[in-house]
């Protein structure tokens, strides 16, 4: 049975699901998420174009041994009974609105099993709670219900996604200082432009045993190396809500770093899922195949053969590291999601205030939410 390895594809590639540069046709889509001997890991979520990426990931699948390949999937946005709210997605299940606690058990289970039918399979792998919100984190009969999805073979281990955007990370802990016994995985945005706030976490998780599956890897397209200005991206392009000028600031550190990836004989895409997977729990990468609209960019055939040829034994010394982290420090650099200090007025899906579990988690871990969890000068 394959096992999850150090590299991944996620269903979000190819401009599809999520609008990234230009969105490929079905076959090369379906080739470019088919799992192979070079990388034999899909990601998807139910939520991805409402059902579509679990569709078409179910094509790419076709014809394959189960157990010549490994799929991670994610439930936790009720796109059949919620409304669309904006850029917040839809709600998540456990909105009162919604259901009740009583109905969490049968909701993750109809969502899983609708999930199966739509790629084809009898089981995943890994099911991991999406985008929760603070119910989601905290609830005993939600994470019960959980292991109940590995108990009864539906997946094969269970795990918690943390987003969509970057923080989450007293909530994370707490979740997995609560739960991490039952905890097999969490997927969160780390690279080595984006440490912050996602380093924070790794200790906790490390320490309960949890193995990360880091994101964005690429950083937005930036370790692709042929990254467009701003103002040529696509219109509706996913990463428009990203701050004015991060193309160039991203291009100049790419390019101070570039001299450590060739003395190793790196890319710059191999030197981040080195870095990332050089972390504190960190087992798998998984960044974002993106064909840039025009002429002249790289293929995302060849962005998967970079990632898949990253060599298996880290080849960056602990001073390569270092200066790395010195690079990429981006520490204040965006108001965090979840539960922060910045948080204002009533709690929201994605962001809550503060409260005393998470002071204490804080405290526990050596965080000070007022100078770690706040975008610098407000």
């Amino acid at each position: 049975m394959a096992e999850i390895g150090q590299t991944a594809i996620g269903a979000w590639s190819g401009g599809r699901v999520m609008h990234y540069g230009e969105p490929l046709d079905d076959a090369r889509l379906e080739a470019l998420l088919r799992p192979g001997a070079d990388i034999c890991t899909v990601v998807t979520a139910d939520v991805y174009a409402e059902g579509e990426a679990d569709r078409i990931v179910g094509r790419a699948l076709e014809g394959l041994p189960r157990d010549s390949y490994c799929i991670a999937s994610a439930i936790g946005h009720d796109f059949v009974n919620g409304v669309r709210q904006g850029s917040s997605g839809f709600p998540r299940f456990t909105n009162p609105q919604l259901r009740g606690e009583d109905e969490y058990r049968a909701y993750l289970f109809g969502a899983l099993e609708a999930s199966l039918e739509r790629l084809g399979t009898d089981h995943v792998d890994l099911v991991m709670l999406h985008n929760p919100d603070r119910t989601g984190y905290t609830s005993e009969t939600v994470w019960r219900a959980m292991a109940d999805l590995r108990a009864e073979g539906l997946a094969r281990m269970i795990g918690v996604a943390p987003g969509p955007a970057n923080g989450f990370t007293l909530d994370l802990i707490g979740c997995v200082e609560m739960y991490g016994d039952e905890m097999d995985w969490a997927m969160i945005i780390l690279n080595p432009f984006e440490p912050w706030p996602g380093k924070m976490a790794l200790p906790a998780l490390a320490k309960h045993d949890v193995k990360v599956l880091a994101r964005v890897v690429d950083y937005g397209g930036i370790f692709h190396g042929d990254l467009p200005d701003e103002d040529a991206l696509m219109p509706g392009d996913h990463r428009a809500y990203r701050p004015a000028g991060w193309v160039a600031e991203g291009r100049r550190r790419l390019g101070e770093i570039l001299p450590i990836a060739e003395r190793h004989g790196l890319s710059p895409l191999q030197l981040a899922a080195q870095w990332t997977l050089a972390q504190q729990a960190v087992q798998c990468v998984v960044p974002t195949f993106i064909q840039e609209a025009g002429e002249n960019h790289k293929t995302v055939e060849d962005q998967r053969r970079e990632l898949a040829t990253t060599p298996p034994e880290n080849v960056l010394t602990d001073e390569d590291i270092a200066e790395i982290d010195r690079l990429g420090d981006n520490r204040g650099c965006m108001a965090l999601k979840g539960g922060t200090p910045g948080h204002a007025g009533e709690p929201m899906p994605d962001s809550w205030p503060m409260d005393p579990d998470l002071d204490e988690v804080a405290t526990r871990w050596g965080i000070d939410p007022a100078r770690d969890l706040v975008k610098s000068g407000g």
